[in-house]
């Protein structure tokens, strides 16, 4: 399949049908091989990523001195926030290279980096047998995962939104996190199945080794996906732009400084979302509210696997009424929300159920069309940069430190301060969202 085809639709995903005049009329088709290889390759990434946090509770004092569990703890998350500084950098220099040579490339590169990353801390020496080699090769592993995460979104954001018909951009945006989704739902009913399965003993030992091979073999079936992508038309078109452009970092604040504001606007809610419910909860609903880690792993599975289902639907709905109702829904909700929301985390399954299916639930509705929001602020020669700079930035300042910000608060006896700073956030996302025009249906630039 052509980039022009992947773009337009091939003769072989459209039929024809009759319009109301009476007139021939191309009815669209998912371009469904193109999406999964974009999509699988994705679901890579967010696996590996999730996995740190989702087994931090098992692996903090191997890797780190286990003669002070307070300090491994903070040290396990310290570097998974330091992780996050080289998102923007991959970002950057992945995204640069993605409006230069090509998304697909960019994203061929990703996955191998990020697979390489998981193997590397799936065989990581323990504390007790390399001392402080240990941590400084995690953070390495973790470094490269980093700046690999902070290419993967940018591109993959791109190409979907790109690839995408004007007025289905919020149905091929979906697949972002229908494959991010599923990406954590395995790391989950990885997890559930493992604390179920496992002793503690187990798991703290050699357990937790595993999902980071898994990663790594998954990172191969990923990279066999993405061999035949096709490059998008719109990459095609404006590369010869991407190459005269001069300073192209310097150019986005410039030229588009509106744009530049409110992408870390809705970004600084979204990422709070994500890393709120995905990973910073797991550890604080063990160690600080007393729940079973199991209870947790099934809870956070099922309402992911509502997350998932949530996604297709509501970038339909985009499509049809338009980016910012739903965006000013989310923000208003998570305001109102999210305090009362922990108040019921806790050792009952019940409702941690409802916390993680409400907090999801309503995650879902600016998730699904996060790929078309982002793809729609820059031109095509600025439009991986763009977003992998500012957006990692946004991440970097307070996705990566959510959870070590939630359990510096615990420790501190003001727990409940961390809920406000997410309903905080949504306030700013939702004053953010009333200055974006509506972009529904329009061609990208």
């Amino acid at each position: 399949m052509s980039a022009k085809e992947t773009l337009e639709g091939s003769p072989g995903s459209a039929r024809s049908a009759t319009a109301p005049d009476g007139s021939p009329e191309i009815k669209h088709r998912l371009p469904y091989r193109t999406l999964i290889a974009a999509s699988a390759g994705n679901a890579v990434e967010w696996y590996d990523w999730t996995v740190y946090a989702t087994f931090s509770i098992y692996f903090a004092t191997q890797i780190f001195d286990e003669k002070n569990v307070t300090l491994a703890f903070i040290g396990t998350f310290a570097t998974y926030a330091l992780a996050f500084f080289f998102r923007p950098l991959g970002g950057y220099l992945i995204g640069r290279y993605a409006d230069l040579h090509g998304r697909k490339n960019s994203m061929m590169l990703t996955i191998g980096l990020m697979a390489g990353g998981s193997m590397m801390i799936a065989i990581l020496p323990t504390f007790a047998v390399a001392g402080w080699l240990a941590p400084i090769l995690l953070l390495i592993a973790r470094v490269a995962q980093g700046m690999s995460l902070g290419g993967e979104v940018s591109n993959a954001s791109a190409y979907l939104g790109e690839i995408a018909p004007p007025k289905r951009r919020g149905r091929y945006s979906s697949f972002f996190y229908i494959s991010t989704g599923s990406a954590v739902l395995l790391a989950s009913l990885l997890g559930a199945l493992m604390a179920n399965t496992l002793s503690d003993d187990a798991l703290n030992t050699w357990g937790w080794r595993v999902p980071f091979v898994v990663g790594g073999l998954l990172g191969l079936i990923g990279l066999w996906l993405r061999r035949d992508m096709a490059e998008s038309a719109h990459f095609e078109a404006k590369k010869e732009a991407a190459k005269a452009t001069k300073g192209p970092l310097m150019r986005t604040v410039r030229e588009h400084p509106k744009q530049v504001m409110q992408l870390i606007g809705f970004t600084l809610l979204s990422t709070l979302c994500y890393y709120t419910m995905f990973s910073a909860l797991t550890p604080f609903a063990v160690k600080s509210r007393g729940a079973d880690a199991g209870d947790v792993f099934w809870a956070l599975s099922i309402a992911t696997a509502l997350f998932v289902a949530l996604q297709y639907p509501f970038g339909a709905l985009s499509d049809r009424f338009g980016r910012k109702p739903q965006l000013l829904f989310w923000a208003a909700a998570y305001a109102i929300v999210i305090v009362p929301l922990s108040t019921l985390i806790g050792p009952s399954f019940g409702k941690l159920l409802v916390v993680f299916c409400v907090g999801l639930g309503l995650y879902a509705i600016f998730s699904s069309l996060a790929p078309a929001i982002m793809s729609e602020l820059f031109p095509t020669e600025l439009r991986a940069l763009g977003i992998g700079a500012w957006y990692n930035i946004t991440v970097a300042t307070f996705g990566g430190t959510a959870p070590l910000v939630i359990d510096l608060l615990s420790n501190a006896g003001h727990a409940n301060w961390f809920f406000w700073y997410v309903a905080i956030a949504a306030v700013i996302a939702f004053c953010t969202i009333l200055t974006l025009r509506e972009t529904n249906g329009e061609e990208l630039t």
